[in-house]
């Protein structure tokens, strides 16, 4: 393939009037390919009991917040932002309760850990809300504690018993 075949095509550059002209039938070409995909998804029903179908739009006429989205986040995913005084009281009241869910000793003491941690970085912020009344726990006692739990609450649960065995057919007399 040499250039003298492609030296025979020659594509004149369309005129101002002309690529003005092109460019409007793609634009009315593209608005009529729309309104066909629209009224297709109509006919197949696919606008059907769409969510809020017959309600008012929401928060129509009011003014514009800029945090409209981040309040719908926390309505709609029942979030619940507290200062973090009351956080960590409410982490301090629920530990035990996670701590037994442990299976491990090494999990449990990563979970008192994180929460110290968490404790003395709050304790070295800005305070926000509600002083910081929260105490870091003693890793120690917490362990011993947890481990005391588990040996009563695995002490009052009863072994499972075995299951019959069954004897092979072959074995059967």
């Amino acid at each position: 393939m040499g250039t003298e075949e492609f030296d025979e095509i020659h594509v004149e550059p369309l005129s101002d009037v002309e690529s003005k002209a092109a460019a409007a039938a793609r634009i009315k070409h593209q608005q009529t390919w729309v309104d066909l995909q629209i009224r297709q998804a109509i006919e197949r029903g696919d606008f059907d009991d769409l969510p809020g179908a017959g309600k008012p739009i929401e928060g129509l006429g009011e003014e514009h917040d800029p945090d409209w989205w981040i309040k719908r986040l926390i309505e709609r995913e029942n979030l619940v932002v507290l200062p973090p005084s009351i956080q960590l009281r409410k982490d301090d009241a629920a530990l035990d309760d996670l701590l037994d869910a442990q299976a491990s000793e090494r999990a449990a003491r990563e979970l008192v850990e994180e929460f110290n941690a968490r404790v003395l970085r709050a304790r070295y912020q800005v305070p926000v809300g509600p002083p910081l009344i929260t105490q870091p726990r003693d890793v120690e006692e917490t362990m011993t504690r947890w481990s005391a739990r588990r040996t009563e609450r695995l002490a009052s649960t009863p072994a499972p018993e075995p299951a019959p065995r069954e004897r092979r057919w072959w074995r059967r007399r």
